[in-house]
């Protein structure tokens, strides 16, 4: 095909089987994969990430995976720059580009690109992680959302970074973060084209619980301690995720592991829940249902490509 074909993109909340279809679909459109997945990004979290196996990956490259050490920092902004040399590696091989991945952002970045945010200032940076730290995440949230509500719909409120760099350009640029976003998103970079994967809230919920539990079947605990005892800090973006968090409180004493088990189960409900929020206006993505066969899945995508492009 054309290394001008339009790069395909399945997204959607967590655990609606994202990357088993990709994997198909790749195989079939001789396609790579770009992971659109802020976690994924750091090595030695697996498990809890859900990232593809190496059995999985095995004759398709994926892009975006295992790039940094868990106790680094990767910022949108980098996976930005990194995405654009991944798509020209991809295409100057006469290759598909298929990204998938939930993280919101990062797929509006492949879409669209990033918008021209006011420069970091330090001395706000620093004041911020501060509070936060002194004084609680949840208490930057609510301020953030008193001078934009608006920002409910996008920013994830369990994440520091993204909570303080939303607050920053609010006060920086003296108007609400999605207004400022809004007006500074750069046109259309790449042609593309969309699958939204979408459940009714019952199958997705058993199916969030279902995938917790045999992530602890696989080893999640010992993921976890294995990261800690290698000096990750358990404050760093990586570990801040859900499934992290949780064992790393079980760690300290403070819950029991099933006490975890369960807030793993319902934190990774409420983040899929914010997922679906930030989809739900994209009107320009295909609903896919996905089915119980990944391969079944991946060919009704891509019956839906060939007939576009007829």
């Amino acid at each position: 095909m054309k290394q001008t074909a339009p790069i395909i993109i399945l997204t959607g909340p967590t655990a609606t089987g994202k990357t088993a279809v990709s994997v198909q679909l790749a195989h079939m459109l001789d396609a790579e994969i770009i992971s659109a997945d802020s976690r994924q990004v750091y090595r030695g979290c697996d498990i809890g990430t859900a990232k593809p196996t190496m059995e999985e990956r095995e004759g398709i490259p994926h892009h975006g995976i295992d790039i940094r050490d868990a106790g680094d920092e990767y910022s949108a902004g980098r996976f930005h720059e990194d995405a654009q040399r991944w798509i020209e590696d991809i295409r100057s091989r006469g290759k598909r580009v298929l990204v998938t991945g939930g993280t919101g952002l990062y797929v509006k970045m492949i879409e669209c690109g990033i918008f021209a945010a006011p420069a970091v200032d330090a001395a706000l940076r620093s004041r911020l992680e501060q509070r936060a730290a002194e004084e609680g995440l949840a208490t930057l949230v609510r301020e953030l959302f008193a001078l934009d509500p608006g920002s409910a719909a996008f920013v994830d409120t369990r994440n520091p970074v993204r909570v303080i760099r939303a607050l920053e350009v609010c006060l920086l640029s003296g108007e609400p973060y999605s207004r400022y976003r809004k007006q500074h998103m750069p046109e259309r970079r790449h042609e593309t084209v969309g699958f939204l994967f979408t459940l009714d809230h019952k199958e997705l919920r058993r199916r969030i619980e279902t995938r917790v539990d045999a992530m602890v079947e696989a080893g999640l605990e010992r993921e976890v301690r294995s990261l800690l005892e290698a000096g990750v800090d358990p404050a760093c973006n990586a570990l801040r995720s859900v499934g992290y968090q949780e064992l790393i409180e079980y760690f300290a004493g403070s819950i029991s592991l099933q006490r975890a088990i369960m807030l793993i189960k319902q934190h990774t409900w409420q983040y899929a829940r914010r997922q679906m929020t930030w989809f739900r206006k994209r009107n320009d993505l295909t609903r896919v249902v996905p089915g119980p066969e990944a391969r079944d899945t991946a060919a009704e995508i891509w019956t839906l490509l060939e007939q576009r492009a007829r």
